[in-house]
This record gives structure tokens, sequence and C-alpha cells, in this order.
């Protein structure tokens, strides 16, 4: 069986892309520096893949002040976790058809 690499998601198949929906799929929801110290990457690479997750519709922000300080706090969205889910499930069978032959 031959899989077709364009099954994968080139907006999640990043090394950063895919951590950043690895910690967003496990919390309800998390704050910039939350997901910069759990994936550890600088303020600016973070920026611009959060960015390119959140123009696909995988993820949502949400701005606010705390006490005068801005506070970006993200979520995945459902179409984010169901990109994720087929995202896995196609990495899966990639594996389980190089195990099988």
């Amino acid at each position: 069986m031959k899989f077709d690499y364009q099954q994968i998601d080139d907006v999640i198949h990043s090394r950063i892309r895919t951590s950043i929906m690895a910690v967003l799929v496990s919390v309800k929801e998390a704050e910039f520096n939350f997901i910069k110290e759990k994936i550890n990457a600088t303020d600016g690479n973070l920026s611009v893949h959060l960015k390119k997750l959140e123009q696909a519709g995988y993820i949502s922000v949400n701005k606010l002040f705390v006490e005068r300080k801005p506070v970006s706090k993200y979520k995945i969205t459902s179409k984010g976790f169901k990109a994720f889910e087929k995202y896995i499930s196609n990495l899966e069978s990639i594996i389980k058809n190089k195990i099988s032959k």
C-alpha cells in the first residue's frame, strides 16, 4: 500500500506548529508564555507560527489585559482538533505501512 504524502497537512507539519497543537489539544486554553515555555521557542518564532495556525482556523486567540499588561490566550478550535486528529492518524498510517513491509 502506498501513502500519498499530500495527505499530510502542511499547516500543522512543522516542528513548532505540531508542538503548539500538541500543547493546545491537552489544555482548555494556554497563555503565550506557557506555550513558549513548553515548546522552547522564541517570541518572534512562536508568534509567526501561532498566526499561521490562527489563519487556518485551527486555533483561536483571546487578547486581554491583566493588571494593565497584555495577555494572549490560545485554544484549539473544533476544526483544529479534527485536523490534528487526522494529521496524527496519517502519521500512524505511514508508520504502520513502514513496519508491515
